[in-house]
């Protein structure tokens, strides 16, 4: 009887899950207008394997200029991530302005909004049924994060080699000597938009391109100086000296996993 279809209508009661409601951060997205100093983040894992914990990486990609600061940790616990997040902040020679996430309880959470509240940094976090809120940093995961480290296990105390790695060498080849594409919204005769891309640059040449940059930039970081850094080299130096780098980190990593 208690399996019949008139006694579950009667006698069983469902009740639905209550949202759990979290104040930290606006649900929206954001509206630079022009204006760098957006940044878009996300965590990508290395994963896990026979319960060793793999590293984690830290993406942030400021909107406008796609100016990227990669961070590794070697967890997203409060101590290990407020450290991390200050470092990348001051990667960006720009002031940051806003700082959007997915609804991750490693940047949803008290610590977090306390450190963005002190910078005077506005926090806000996707929307529910909005998968382009943050495409933008998700896109860079595959053709940046991805494609230089890979989908393989890495172990978690190699973090602090990969910093360094992405700090002085795969951070500066991207902001200054790798293009990407710039996207222009074009609106057809029914009104629907889309993006096309007619232009290919780096995102220090889109930054020096904006209108009162000096006014723009963080204290202490002069045109000059961001001119000087990104004519230290050629394109194809940068890129040579960052994938022997690269091949140097890869060797270490197996070295030690073999013994």
């Amino acid at each position: 009887m208690r399996k019949s279809r008139v006694y579950r209508e009667r006698k069983i009661v469902f009740q639905k899950t209550r949202p759990v409601k979290v104040t930290i951060g606006e649900r929206r997205r954001p509206d630079p207008q022009g204006r760098p100093g957006f940044l878009r983040v996300d965590t990508v894992h290395q994963g896990d394997l026979e319960g060793i914990k793999g590293v984690y990486h830290i993406h942030a990609v400021d909107e406008v200029t796609q100016w990227q600061v990669v961070g590794a940790t070697a967890h997203i616990s409060e101590a290990w991530l407020i450290p991390m997040l200050e470092a990348m902040l001051r990667q960006f020679p720009f002031k940051i302005l806003g700082c959007h996430s997915d609804n991750g309880s490693e940047f949803i959470n008290h610590t977090v909004a306390d450190l963005l509240n002190k910078l005077l940094v506005e926090q806000t976090k996707s929307r529910p049924r909005q998968s382009n809120d943050n495409g933008l940093v998700e896109a860079k995961n595959g053709a940046v994060i991805r494609k230089h480290m890979g989908y393989g296990h890495i172990e978690s105390r190699h973090a602090e080699a990969i910093e360094e790695f992405f700090e002085q060498h795969l951070n500066p080849y991207l902001n200054y000597h790798r293009p990407c594409g710039v996207p222009e919204v074009v609106t057809n005769g029914k009104g629907k938009q889309r993006r096309v891309y007619r232009w290919y640059a780096t995102p220090w040449e889109i930054l020096r391109q904006l209108p009162d940059l000096a006014r723009r930039l963080r204290a202490g970081t002069t045109q000059a100086d961001l001119e000087k850094q990104a004519g230290a080299e050629s394109d194809t130096t940068a890129a040579r000296r960052m994938q022997e780098a690269k091949r140097k980190l890869f060797a270490e990593i197996r070295q030690k996993r073999t013994a």
